[in-house]
């Protein structure tokens, strides 16, 4: 037991022993789709670690780690969500870089008939995008990227879009001109400043919860091109009143990191689905809590996804835009990436007490896949630190 044993950074600035509740993993590994939710996983990439991934650098990408995970995660039964804000898009991963994750992502998807919906956006534009037009004009060429691919495109939500227009009729305009060329369903994608400070605004208001008619009038008029939303603003009062206003057929996707168990689980009427970057970080938990839901056994449900719940709202703790350095270091530790590098450097944007309670957590939740390696890594980690003992 004494070798198990690691001495991790408390919260009064010092260290503090801690003995990991296990040495075998403690959950079981599903296999197949759930039959009563639809559920995506969205993914991060692994940087090279071979390569020059400094902040302002072309990204350089660990294309067989980063291909292998999404195997991982269609393993367990999820779909994958790829090329989201959770890919580090407008946060070191450029346009390049981002269309051949596409690319690969799914033909590795049309191999084994897997699901995989794709982030389409305006982040290649730059400063060259001044007017509605050239908004429309950058999406369509994304669009032609993800559809031709064989993807289904998430419509992200557009800094350049929050830039110009002047109320919510330019959001309509806009969105309108999309889901009339689009060549099948889509999903629209709200995501809340929390995560991108540069989307205030959206929908043409400052409240999310006076963009909720905006939203949900848009959806109404052009449901037939709309599978469902993914909405990301960690209010779970505002996201039940939006799914119950969507027309039948159209799914309310769940990106709330806080309150995601509820919110799938839903009321007895209705239910969110679920696109969510924390399900990444605990697919195996996800994956056995929703085929619990496909039983009716919402005690196992509970139990499985509860104590997730703690380790995700640490994840995506403020700033929130960073939690995609928690995804990539439990990756690391349940050995899906061989180093705890991500592009642009962003491995640095938390700290090591940060990181040494997402392992606490982790722990305790059950989803440290591979026990013994995860410790063997936190124990380099803490020696690199200089805190080892």
């Amino acid at each position: 037991m004494t070798g198990r044993i690691l001495h991790l950074p408390d919260a009064d600035g010092g260290l503090a022993p801690y003995v990991p509740l296990s040495a075998e993993a403690r959950l079981p590994r599903s296999a197949g789709a759930p039959r009563s939710r639809t559920a995506y996983a969205a993914a991060h990439v692994v940087a090279d670690p071979l390569a020059d991934n400094a902040p302002g650098a072309p990204a350089r990408i660990d294309w067989e780690a980063t291909l292998a995970f999404r195997h991982h995660l269609w393993d367990l039964g999820m779909g994958v969500a790829d090329a989201m804000d959770t890919a580090q898009r407008g946060m070191g991963l450029d346009w390049p870089a981002t269309a051949e994750l596409i690319r690969r992502s799914a033909a590795e998807a049309a191999s084994r008939g897997a699901a995989l919906v794709c982030g389409t956006g305006t982040d290649h534009l730059g400063a060259d995008a001044r007017d509605l037009d050239s908004v429309v004009a950058g999406y369509a060429d994304q669009l032609e990227v993800v559809e031709g691919a064989g993807a289904t495109p998430v419509l992200m939500a557009s800094r350049h879009l929050a830039a110009i227009a002047q109320g919510p009729q330019d959001y309509a305009k806009v969105y309108g001109r999309l889901l009339e060329q689009v060549r099948g369903p889509v999903v629209l994608h709200w995501l809340g400043t929390a995560f991108d400070p540069a989307l205030a605004g959206y929908w043409g208001h400052t409240e999310p919860a006076d963009a909720v008619p905006v939203v949900a009038e848009l959806i109404r008029e052009h449901a037939a091109r709309i599978d469902g939303i993914k909405v990301s603003l960690l209010d779970e009062a505002l996201e039940v009143r939006l799914r119950g206003l969507l027309p039948d057929g159209v799914r309310l996707y769940t990106g709330d990191d806080f309150n995601y168990p509820a919110l799938i689980k839903g009321d007895g009427a209705r239910h969110s689905h679920a696109l969510l970057g924390v399900f990444a970080a605990i697919a195996p938990a996800a994956s056995a809590a929703l085929h619990a839901l496909d039983e009716g056994d919402t005690a196992a449900y509970d139990a499985l996804l509860e104590p997730t719940v703690p380790l995700a709202r640490h994840l995506f703790a403020r700033p929130t835009y960073y939690y995609k350095t928690g995804i990539a270091f439990l990756a690391w530790l349940n050995g899906h990436q061989p180093g705890f590098a991500m592009v642009s450097g962003l491995q640095s944007a938390r700290s090591l007490p940060h990181l040494a309670q997402a392992f606490r957590l982790a722990d305790a939740a059950g989803v440290l896949t591979d026990p013994e390696t995860a410790v063997a890594r936190m124990r380099r980690l803490l020696a690199v630190a200089g805190v080892e003992r």
